[in-house]
């Protein structure tokens, strides 16, 4: 489906990790061999975001061989002092993703905010610029890059792959300040590939979804703590 505010970009880098959540218990991390919806939302953000918005994923697909590489990583212990862990990352990556955003609802306070056009020029302004913040793959230490690309051109490794599937797999993050409980829930999915590409469910349309805890979302208040659309410059 085609939204008027949608948005289509590429994002590549020489890592990704896109923590499987299980493989975090033994204080090591295994990567998802796709991108969650969450990932791909959170690099939007580094692009650009404001909370009168919501960022919608509507698809990703695969440009690359899905590849792994395993690194000996020291984190730090909470204790003091360093440990050994074995990360595993998925190596060369790029991904084409479309997107489109959507007014925040839980956010009545910032109507006033609500103009698409000035929205869509600043987000696709700053796709082309790479983004207003640094881009991750996942975790921070996995630089990534943007661009913007026409979604479907080039040729990707899984085109001729009828149908993939990952099985149940983190899809994202339901904030206070994104629905209506005041409560932070974890959403879990299970998505399948067609032809190297994922199409995301909506938030709302996942299966599985458990609260985490009660949080209060932070207010904002233009003028004050949030610069409007027409005060950055953008006519």
């Amino acid at each position: 489906m085609e939204y008027p505010n949608n948005v289509e970009f590429r994002a590549f880098g020489k890592f990704a990790l896109f923590t499987d959540p299980l493989t975090r218990i033994g204080g090591e991390k295994f990567s998802y061999q796709i991108p969650t919806y969450q990932a791909l939302k959170g690099i939007l953000e580094s692009v650009y975001w404001k909370p009168t918005i919501l960022w919608v994923i509507d698809s990703v697909r695969v440009m690359k061989m899905i590849q792994t590489q395993s690194k000996g990583i020291r984190p730090i212990k909470y204790q003091g002092g360093n440990d050994l862990s074995i990360y595993t990352y998925l190596a060369d990556v790029e991904y084409q993703v479309k997107a489109h955003f959507e007014w925040n609802p839980h956010r009545p306070e910032l109507a006033c905010d609500r103009n698409e056009n000035k929205h869509y020029a600043m987000a696709t302004r700053m796709i082309a610029r790479g983004g207003r913040r640094d881009v991750f793959l996942g975790t921070r230490e996995c630089q990534g890059y943007v661009e913007p690309c026409r979604w479907g051109e080039g040729e990707g490794a899984y085109d001729d792959c009828f149908e993939l599937a990952f099985g149940l797999m983190f899809h994202g993050f339901t904030y206070p300040d994104e629905s209506s409980d005041g409560k932070l829930s974890a959403r879990m999915w299970y998505p399948v590939m067609r032809h190297g590409v994922i199409e995301f469910v909506r938030p709302e349309e996942c299966p599985v979804i458990r609260e985490i805890k009660s949080q209060h979302p932070k207010r904002f208040v233009p003028g004050e703590n949030l610069c409007l659309a027409d005060e950055e410059g953008i006519q």
